[in-house]
């Protein structure tokens, strides 16, 4: 088995610096003619691309990468990841402490924060933030709502009083979160059912993010396309799906170490070119900043420019990083055709992993040979049993076997399927689909169709129960186990078929998993929580309810006066502290 290292503690800066044209001598240089205090560089347009559009930018909707890394330049929650080390650092919050079990948390919100001005304020003015408004909008993530999908993995069964707020919001009801309360203007606490060792990571994300209820009150559901928070950048100008401009939040807190207000950069400008290769070639102009993920048809033709760019011959800075994600293809289980688990593991078993990763993405990912959950050494030195996993090898006969079990020798009588795939990234998906499709037939002699549709549709056909067999990435929302394996507890799974299930997208239910899952949350010592989950993982395994394809690594490249910019493993960009250096003040070649 080749492992996919994802050093989740280590600085993703320094990952990066191994295999980039890194400037560290061109920063000693331009250190004396900064225009900012400590080296720094204020001012400037920061421009890049997302090949899809947003589907939301309303926080408890947000469930897409596209929408994640824009939303996080506009909105803030009490706390937010470090994107160098991905650790927890304050935001809203300057502070916070728990008891002594970690079941009560206090939050102490600066006094400084402030809203966007917006048109939802008395003269367009952004008033000050509280405690107050930290607790609606967490009153709001466990209400019930077409578009929430971000209860499930984030209050959820973990806070007090969230189950029965979410309930009583079906009917209309709004008795707010009992275990989150407002001490005074500057002061929240936070109870737990039972101590949660992820607690902090849970508080950086989308569904806790801040905004006011004023923005709520004058947009309703076009707040996903007038987002108001109180992030380093304010929205200025939005075309959907063409074009999103970000200027400077005159009134951010955010101050660096050297006294410098952040952000560094007069604004954002993020463009949506679909195609990959277009893209590249607007980087190759100058008129994008930075672009992620290469495409695979042009990956090598990129990185055989890795030894120049070392020897700074380049006129870019090439970055990677292990990525924490996993691309699968997903089944409906409770469809007609994937409601036998032998149908299910014959697939898996017919698909040969290696051969899709060496070949057909040409090695910017590896193979998925463990699970849903990637090779991360800091978790198998935690306890997390990668070695004990049984997984799927490359087996054809042992396929045939089960799809004859299955009642489908040879694939007689078994029905042709469509595979729903996502548009974007490149041709990446199509060219995984179509290898797919490819081994299917040789080794099972099933007929697969391919349908691609755009990623908002595809996501909704998918959460709808519409589609029975789906391509998807599971980005990690958090530095642990438990955000992969969350997809497959059963209390996600709604009550009606085609009700929206948010988070189980396979609509798996396991009685074993459950239990195992479950006891991880109430499992102090970290070596046998991480334990239970591995087991639940197995569970997972033998029931098949997916297809893990592989494991992503992210490359991207910069122009090189862009600084402070890492790659780490959760794609989390904080561009308050990214800038620019003037052309002029580069060296010269």
């Amino acid at each position: 088995m080749r492992k996919l290292f994802i050093p989740l503690f280590a600085s993703a800066l320094a990952l990066g610096l191994a295999s980039c044209t890194s400037c560290s001598e061109e920063k000693k240089d331009d250190h004396g003619s900064a225009e900012g205090k400590g080296g720094v560089y204020m001012g400037g347009v920061m421009r890049l691309n997302e090949v899809e559009a947003f589907k939301s930018l309303n926080p408890i909707a947000v469930n897409e990468v596209v929408g994640f890394h824009i939303g996080t330049q506009l909105f803030e929650g009490l706390v937010k990841f470090n994107q160098n080390d991905l650790s927890i650092m304050p935001a809203i919050a300057s502070r916070w402490e728990s008891n002594d079990n970690q079941t009560e948390w206090t939050f102490h919100v600066r006094p400084n924060v402030k809203f966007h001005n917006d048109a939802c304020f008395p003269e367009g003015k952004g008033r000050t933030l509280t405690a107050n408004d930290v607790k609606f909008c967490l009153d709001k993530l466990c209400s019930a709502a077409p578009d929430n999908s971000q209860f499930d993995v984030t209050f959820k069964d973990r806070v007090v009083g969230a189950n029965e707020a979410f309930e009583s919001s079906k009917s209309g009801k709004n008795i707010g979160v009992s275990g989150i309360k407002v001490v005074n203007d500057s002061t929240l606490t936070i109870s737990l059912k039972t101590p949660f060792a992820g607690f902090l990571n849970i508080m950086a994300m989308p569904g806790c993010w801040i905004y006011p209820k004023e923005a709520l009150d004058k947009y309703a559901a076009d707040l996903r396309i007038h987002p108001v928070g109180s992030g380093p950048f304010v929205l200025e100008t939005m075309k959907e799906g063409e074009v999103v401009i970000m200027k400077k939040n005159a009134d951010y807190y955010g101050v660096d170490n050297d006294g410098n207000k952040l952000p560094y950069l007069d604004g954002l400008k993020y463009t949506f070119i679909r195609e990959k290769k277009a893209e590249i070639l607007e980087f190759k102009s100058g008129n994008l900043d930075m672009v992620y993920r290469l495409p695979v048809e042009i990956f090598h033709e990129i990185m055989g420019d890795l030894e120049h760019a070392k020897e700074r011959k380049t006129d870019f800075q090439i970055l990677n990083s292990p990525a924490f994600n996993t691309h699968y293809f997903g089944f409906n289980c409770i469809s007609n055709v994937f409601n036998k688990k032998e149908v299910r593991l014959a697939f898996n078993y017919s698909i040969d992993r290696h051969k899709i990763a060496d070949f057909t993405i040409q090695g910017e990912g590896t193979a998925a040979d463990y699970g849903m959950v990637p090779y991360v050494e800091s978790f198998e030195k935690d306890g997390y049993n990668f070695k004990g996993l049984k997984g799927y090898t490359f087996d054809p006969a042992k396929a045939k076997e089960l799809m004859k079990q299955a009642g489908y020798p040879d694939g007689k009588g078994f029905p042709k399927v469509t595979l729903q795939i996502n548009s974007g990234g490149g041709d990446r998906n199509i060219l995984v689909a179509e290898v797919v499709q490819k081994m299917l037939k040789e080794n099972l002699n099933v007929d697969v169709d391919i349908n691609t549709v755009p990623l908002a549709e595809h996501i909704e056909y998918v959460q709808s129960g519409k589609s029975d067999f789906f391509r998807f990435a599971w980005y990690a929302d958090y530095p642990d186990p438990e955000t992969f394996l969350t997809l497959f507890y059963g209390k996600h799974v709604p009550a009606g078929a085609t009700e929206k299930s948010f988070i189980n997208f396979f609509r798996f239910k396991n009685a074993r998993f459950d239990s195992l899952f479950a006891a991880s949350f109430t499992e102090p010592d970290k070596a046998k929580r991480y334990g239970l989950l591995s087991q639940a993982e197995q569970v997972v395994l033998d029931e098949a309810p997916f297809m893990p394809i592989f494991y992503d690594e992210n490359y991207s490249l910069e122009q090189l006066n862009v600084r402070n910019f890492p790659q780490n493993a959760l794609n989390y960009f904080d561009m308050s502290v990214v800038y620019l250096v003037p052309k002029d003040k580069m060296p010269k070649k």
